[in-house]
C-alpha cells in the first residue's frame, strides 16, 4: 500500500457516473454560491447610494465577471487541497502501466509547421529524437516534418534542413518530410492529410508544436498509457513553458511551471476522464481520431463561418461524443514548449485564439455533444468575452459618475436592506473590494502556499523566498498587462463580431527585443486612451481617479513597457537576481541543454545570405534534393490529382522558367514561383540553363546569386 501512494498513476480516477456529476456540480457550486452573495452585497451597495439605469448593467456584468473570476478561483482552492490531501486515488500504480510492453505498437510523431524558424523546429526534433534513441524504443517511432510553407525560402530550407538532419543522426528512412501544395485547413487539414495518406500505419500519433520538445521517457510512457487503457483515445500533457529569454517570456514563464500544476489539478478534479485537447503535446490513438474527428466546414460567412481554428476544443468533444476518453496526464514531467518573448508577440497570437474560441459558439450547442465537452467551449469563449464585458463595466461606472455630475444630485447613502450589514457606504464598498481581490490573488497564494510543501520543488525554484518575490513581481507586472490584454482582447472581440479581422503585419526587430518605433505603432492608441480617459475620470470625480490608477498606468506605461519586458537582457538580469527562475532552469534536462547550446551555436555561425530559389537552382546537391522529393510526391495519387488541379501544364511552367531566367524573381508573382519549384522537370531544366547560359542571358539577380554562391 505504501508503494501505491508512493507512485501514483498518471491517468484519471475512476469515477462512476454519478460520482463525476457531483463533482461537476460540487465544483461549479462552490464558485456559483459566493458569486451569489458577493453579487447581493453589491446590489446592495448600489441600491444604498441610489438606483438607476446604470445601477442595473453595472449589477448584470458583475455577477458574469465575478462569476468568471470565481471559477479561476476555485480551480485554484480543489487544486490546492487535491494536491496536498490527495482524494484523487488512481487506477494504475506506475509499475503497472510502465511495464507494459510497446513492441507491437507504431506511433508517428508530426510537426505540423507553417513559415517557421527551421533551425529551431529541427533542434527541437533533434533533441525528441537523441531522447528516444536512450529509451531503446526509437524503432516504434517514425517523425514527420508536415510543411504547409508558402515561403519559398522556407520550403527550401526545409528539405536542406531535413537532408542534413538525417545524415547526422543516420536516420534515413525514421524522419520524413512532406510538404503539401496548398495549407488548406490549415494545421487541422495538415494532420488530415497526413492522416489520409500514412494514418493506417501508425496505432497512435502525437501531435508537435513548431517550438515543442518532449522527453524519450514521456514519449514512451504515453504509448504505454495509451497500451494499457484501450478506452482511452486521447492523453493531453502538459506542457512547461521553457527556454524564454525576455523579461516578459521570463514572467510568464514562472507563471505557469509555479501556478499551472495547482489550477490543472483543479481542472483534473471535474474533468477527470472528460478533459479536453490543446492542440500539441498529445497522444492520440488514430483510428478513432479518423473516424469521428474529421471537422465539418461551420454554416455562414468568415469569421464565424468557414474553417474551424481552434479545432483541438472541438475534436476532444468529438471523441467524447463518441465515448472515447480524454485524459489529462497532470503529473508527466518532461513535456515541453516555447511561449511569445514579447506583449506584441502574446497578443498575435491571442488574436487567432479569440477568433477561433468564439468560433466555438456555433459548436456549443451541436447535438449529442457531452455536457462536459459543452462547458469546456463556454469557458473558452467566455476567456475572451471576459475583456469586453470588463470594458462595458467601467464604462457604465464612468456613466454613472457623468449622471451625478450632469444632474447634480448629491451622495445620499440610505441603509442597506440587508440585516446584518451594519456598515458605511464607504466599509461596504471596501467590503466588496476586498472580496474581489482574495478572490483575485487567493490562486496565487496557494500555489507559493503548495511550492512550501514540496521541498525538492521549493528548491528548483530556488526557495520560497525568491519565488514570493518572484510572485509580487509577476503580479505587478500583471495588473499592468491587464488593461492592455482588456484593450486588445475587445478589439479583437469587436472586429470579429463586426465581420473584420485584424492585420498584424512583421514585427521589425532590433537585436534585443521590440524596436520603440513597432512599440509605439502597436501601443499608441492604448497611451492615447488611458490619457483621455484619466484626464475625464480627474474631471467627473477626482477621488474615483485614485480608484482607476491601476487600470489607467498599464495604458499610459504601455510602449516602455512593452519594450524594456521584451529584452533579453532585462530577463538575464533578472535571472542574474534569482527572480523567476523555474525547474528547466535550475537544473536543465538534457534535452532543454542541448536544444539551447546547439541554437546558440547555430545563431553564432555566419551563414549564406542567398535565397531558398537560389539554393534549389544553383546548388547541385540541394537541387537533387529537391527534385528527388518532388518524384517521390508524384507518385502518390492524391498529389498529383491535386498539381493537376492548379492548371499548370508544362509548356505554361517553362514560359515561367524563362522569366525567371530572364527577368529574376521579382518579376513573378510568389503563386507562380511556388508552382516553378513545384515542378521536379522544371527545377533540373533551371539548374542547367542558369550554369549554360551566358551571364548576359540572365537577370541581374541570377548573376549576382551565381557570385554569391561561387564565393
Amino acid at each position: 500500500m505504501a508503494a501505491e501512494h508512493a507512485n501514483p498513476s498518471l491517468t484519471v480516477t475512476p469515477v462512476r457516473p454519478s460520482q463525476r456529476g457531483l463533482r461537476v456540480f460540487a465544483f461549479f457550486s462552490a464558485a456559483v454560491l459566493p458569486t451569489g452573495v458577493v453579487s447581493w452585497l453589491f446590489a446592495d451597495l448600489l441600491w444604498r447610494t441610489g438606483w438607476t439605469a446604470s445601477s442595473s448593467v453595472l449589477l448584470v456584468l458583475f455577477i458574469i465577471l465575478f462569476l468568471l473570476t470565481a471559477i479561476g478561483c476555485v480551480h485554484g482552492v480543489f487544486g490546492s487541497f487535491v494536491r496536498r490531501f490527495g482524494g484523487d486515488r488512481r487506477i494504475t500504480t506506475l509499475s503497472d502501466y510502465r511495464s507494459q510492453s510497446i513492441a507491437s505498437t507504431s506511433t508517428a510523431i508530426v510537426f505540423p509547421i507553417h513559415n517557421e524558424d527551421i533551425e529551431r523546429v529541427y533542434e527541437g526534433l533533434r533533441a525528441t529524437y537523441e531522447s528516444l534513441r536512450q529509451t531503446g524504443q526509437l524503432q516504434r517511432f517514425d517523425f514527420f516534418v508536415l510543411s504547409d510553407s508558402t515561403d519559398p525560402d522556407k520550403w527550401i530550407a526545409e528539405e536542406r534542413r531535413w537532408s542534413s538532419l538525417i545524415r547526422d543522426l543516420d536516420a534515413l528512412g525514421r524522419i520524413y518530410y512532406r510538404r503539401r501544395l496548398t495549407n488548406e485547413g490549415k494545421k487541422s487539414g495538415n494532420i488530415s492529410d497526413f492522416l489520409r495518406t500514412w494514418g493506417r500505419r501508425y496505432r497512435y500519433f502525437i501531435v508537435f508544436d513548431a517550438d515543442s520538445v518532449m522527453r524519450g521517457e514521456t514519449v514512451v510512457d504515453l504509448v504505454k498509457l495509451m497500451e494499457a487503457n484501450p478506452t482511452v483515445g486521447l492523453i493531453q500533457t502538459v506542457p512547461a513553458l521553457a527556454n524564454a529569454n525576455s523579461l516578459f517570456g521570463r514572467m510568464q514563464q514562472f507563471a505557469n511551471r509555479l501556478y499551472a500544476p495547482v489550477y490543472i489539478a483543479g481542472l483534473n478534479f471535474w474533468a477527470q476522464s472528460f478533459g479536453n485537447y490543446w492542440g500539441h503535446n498529445a497522444i492520440i490513438r488514430t483510428e478513432p481520431f479518423m473516424q469521428f474527428c474529421d471537422l465539418p466546414q461551420l454554416p455562414g460567412r468568415k469569421p464565424f463561418g468557414g474553417q474551424i481554428f481552434s479545432h483541438d476544443f472541438v475534436e476532444a468533444a468529438l471523441l467524447l461524443k463518441e465515448n472515447w476518453q480524454v485524459w489529462l496526464a497532470t503529473d508527466l514531467e518532461g513535456s515541453y514548449e516555447e511561449g511569445p518573448q514579447g506583449l506584441i508577440e502574446n497578443a498575435q497570437r491571442d488574436r487567432r485564439w479569440c477568433q477561433g474560441n468564439l468560433q466555438h459558439g456555433m459548436v456549443v450547442f451541436a447535438r449529442g455533444l457531452r455536457g462536459i465537452s459543452r462547458l469546456h467551449l463556454a469557458l473558452g469563449i467566455f476567456g475572451y468575452l471576459a475583456s469586453p464585458l470588463w470594458l462595458m463595466f467601467l464604462l457604465a461606472f464612468n456613466w454613472a459618475l457623468w449622471f451625478k455630475r450632469y444632474t447634480g444630485l448629491s451622495d445620499i447613502t440610505v441603509d442597506a436592506f440587508t440585516p446584518f450589514i451594519r456598515l458605511t457606504g464607504i466599509e461596504h464598498a471596501l467590503l466588496i473590494f476586498g472580496v474581489c481581490m482574495g478572490v483575485i490573488f487567493l490562486p496565487k497564494v496557494l500555489a507559493l502556499v503548495d511550492l512550501a510543501f514540496d521541498p525538492p520543488r521549493r528548491r528548483a525554484f530556488g526557495g520560497l523566498t525568491r519565488a514570493t518575490a518572484s510572485t509580487v513581481m509577476e503580479t505587478i507586472f500583471s495588473a499592468l498587462h491587464a488593461p492592455l490584454q482588456m484593450l486588445w482582447h475587445s478589439k479583437f472581440v469587436a472586429s470579429i463580431f463586426c465581420g473584420l479581422g485584424v492585420h498584424w503585419g512583421p514585427q521589425r526587430r532590433t537585436a534585443d527585443g521590440t524596436a520603440w518605433s513597432d512599440a509605439i505603432r502597436q501601443h499608441w492608441g492604448h497611451t492615447l486612451t488611458g490619457i483621455v480617459w484619466g484626464a475625464l475620470v480627474w474631471w467627473l470625480d477626482r477621488p474615483t481617479f485614485w480608484w482607476f490608477v491601476p487600470v489607467l498606468a498599464g495604458m499610459v506605461a504601455s510602449i516602455p513597457l512593452s519594450v524594456f519586458t521584451s529584452r533579453g537582457s532585462w530577463g538575464r538580469r533578472a535571472r542574474s537576481l534569482g527572480l523567476f527562475l523555474t525547474p528547466e532552469e535550475t537544473a536543465a534536462p538534457p534535452e532543454l541543454a542541448s536544444l539551447c547550446s546547439r541554437m546558440t551555436a547555430i545563431e553564432a555561425a555566419w551563414r549564406p545570405s542567398s535565397t531558398g530559389l537560389a539554393q534549389a537552382v544553383l546548388d547541385p546537391y540541394v537541387n537533387a534534393i529537391h527534385v528527388s522529393l518532388l518524384r517521390e510526391k508524384q507518385l502518390n495519387p492524391a498529389y498529383a490529382e491535386a498539381l493537376a488541379r492548379l492548371g499548370w501544364d508544362q509548356q505554361t511552367v517553362r514560359a515561367l522558367g524563362e522569366k525567371l531566367l530572364a527577368d529574376g524573381p521579382d518579376a513573378l508573382k510568389p503563386a507562380e514561383i511556388l508552382v516553378i519549384l513545384a515542378n521536379a522537370d522544371a527545377m533540373i531544366w533551371l539548374h542547367h540553363q542558369a550554369w549554360l547560359r551566358r551571364p548576359e542571358a540572365l537577370a541581374p539577380w541570377w548573376q549576382h546569386a551565381i557570385l554569391t554562391y561561387a564565393r
